[in-house]
């Protein structure tokens, strides 16, 4: 018999705590930048945007401002793959502790993961699994968005190049709520808001619970899709695919890089008995995780980025993106 490999905790922890380092420059450039009423998004004098390195030698303590952004972040990472680790325990199926990705991009991360190494055994159960990691992250991004948004300020001029973010509906009615609550977001609407730190980590945290629940592949909605409807998850998977492709054109270049992931994982879906089937409250589940999407999707994350602006602005002309 082969005996289970055993937890490497300490790759574990080296993990988290590189990634709380590199979130931390990122959250410190972040915060500099919001402390000096600039646009939050625009880069220092650094090689690597938005990741001043350089700080963490040259004077440590600049970097302990950015731990508001990269606690928030990480915590809301964290919640959405330890949902999926404690119900994966719940359904006595093999799963790792989450793993960090510590990356210097433009959020200090490429996110966290956790990898099933056992079966699992019934669509309840997998449904349950695909669907804990998004409802744990949301919770915890729904207060951080709150507080973010309150601590935010009206923005300056922008510059040509200044990036700006796109808000999924959630922001939306969250600013909406709170407006009775401060006259600074009653009377200035998100598009001339400039975002806190921590409304930031709230946004990615947002945007990262929206992608894995593309329904399709081997992400969390393709996994959720499977769980509700077995026979229909190859060609849902497949129509995620093609409405992504335009989308990547008219709004933002990585909705192609996500077409190429969910063709790369497959149409196919790891075998799961497909009795016992869903009962009528499990059911109601698959579209919780719907309503999730919608809530946390955002076309166009960034003002600039489009397949079509992109080769706009490289001067290739072709008629069905140029006008």
């Amino acid at each position: 018999m082969v005996q289970p490999r055993r937890p490497r905790y300490w790759l574990h922890l080296l993990l988290l705590l590189l990634t709380f380092v590199t979130t931390s420059i990122v959250g410190a450039q972040l915060q500099a930048n919001f402390n000096a009423n600039l646009p939050v998004f625009r880069t220092g004098d650094s090689r690597l945007p938005l990741f001043p390195v350089e700080w963490l030698f040259q004077n440590p303590s600049l970097v302990l401002r950015g731990i508001p952004f990269s606690l928030t972040l990480m915590t809301i990472l964290l919640a959405h793959e330890m949902g999926h680790y404690l119900t994966a325990m719940r359904y006595n199926v093999a799963a790792t502790l989450p793993f960090f990705i510590p990356a210097p991009t433009l959020i200090g991360t490429l996110g966290a993961f956790i990898r099933i190494k056992s079966r699992i055994r019934s669509r309840v159960a997998l449904l349950d699994i695909g669907i804990a990691g998004p409802i744990a992250g949301f919770v915890f991004a729904v207060p951080a968005a709150v507080t973010g948004l309150l601590l935010s300020r009206p923005a300056p001029a922008l510059a040509e190049d200044d990036l700006t973010l796109g808000f999924p509906l959630i922001f939306h009615f969250l600013h909406g709520l709170l407006g009775p609550t401060s006259a600074m977001l009653r009377s200035h609407p998100l598009s001339s808001l400039n975002l806190h730190p921590v409304a930031i980590a709230a946004w990615v945290g947002m945007l990262a619970t929206a992608l894995n629940l593309l329904p399709g592949g081997q992400l969390d909605g393709g996994h959720i899709t499977y769980s509700a409807f077995p026979r229909g998850h190859r060609y849902i998977s497949l129509a995620s695919i093609v409405l992504l492709i335009p989308l990547a054109f008219t709004s933002w270049a990585g909705w192609l890089v996500w077409s190429l992931m969910l063709g790369i994982t497959g149409l196919r879906h790891p075998d799961v008995p497909r009795y016992p089937g869903l009962i009528a409250g499990r059911q109601r589940l698959a579209w919780v995780a719907a309503l999730l999407l919608l809530l946390t999707f955002v076309p166009a994350p960034f003002n600039k980025g489009s397949i079509a602006a992109i080769l706009r602005d490289s001067g290739v002309r072709l008629p069905f993106v140029n006008k």
